[in-house]
């Protein structure tokens, strides 16, 4: 029997396809990151992201982002998926939740960007 192996999300193999375009490292490794089974895929709490970031800086989570934790830091935080206390914590903080698509739109060169796995 086969068995598809990787994302069916159309959304995702649309954001996958996107990333490959943009030829910049970091979008490229963020890319395969996100092709990889939902399973292996980062979930990342806002602890960690409080932990990893500087203030007015700009990280991506190749997953999902879950609330635990709280986040005292202006951050702004690009992720693939948001749990809604994440969301609601990100903005307590004073950062901003952000798609991945809508950092290459406004980042296109990938520049002081963290990517958290």
């Amino acid at each position: 029997m086969f068995m598809k192996k990787g994302p069916e999300n159309r959304v995702l193999l649309e954001l996958i396809g996107e990333l490959q375009k943009a030829n910049k490292d970091v979008w490229k490794r963020v890319a395969r990151e996100l092709a990889k089974p939902a399973r292996r895929r980062a979930a990342v709490n806002v602890s960690k992201i409080e932990q990893y970031s500087m203030d007015g800086g700009t990280i991506i989570v190749p997953g999902k982002v879950l609330g635990a934790g709280y986040l005292s830091k202006k951050v702004t935080v690009a992720a693939f998926n948001f749990s809604e206390a994440a969301r609601e914590q990100i903005s307590r903080g004073g950062g901003k939740a952000v798609s991945i698509s809508q950092l290459v739109r406004d980042n296109p060169e990938g520049k002081d960007v963290v990517i958290l796995i």
